[in-house]
């Protein structure tokens, strides 16, 4: 499956041995290309939008986001992200890294 989607514009803001916090700037129509999360994350809508979320068996899902308004999925996700909107579209994700003590 080929497509020619603009890529999502990735800005990690702090990285150490417990977090990952990444900003995300997607255009309308930008993807994150198929990924795998590793760790639980949170996401921080920066800006109102609509996700096309696409899995690793083609399933298709929307989510609206509204700015402020965070969620949090556990690891193991396995999708690509693409803004549906018209606008630009930004969040923050927080990854929580696995850690022992």
């Amino acid at each position: 499956m080929t497509n020619n989607r603009d890529k999502a514009k990735p800005e990690i803001q702090v990285e150490n041995d417990r977090i990952r916090v990444t900003k995300y700037y997607f255009s309308p129509g930008a993807e994150t290309t198929f990924h795998e999360h590793f760790w639980d994350y949170v996401v921080v809508p920066q800006t109102d939008g609509e996700l096309l979320l696409i899995d690793e068996s083609g399933i298709e899902t929307k989510a609206e986001l509204k700015e402020g308004i965070s969620y949090y999925r556990k690891a193991g996700v396995r999708h690509n992200v693409i803004n549906n909107g018209k606008r630009d579209l930004i969040f923050i994700e927080i990854e929580i890294k696995a850690h022992t003590k």
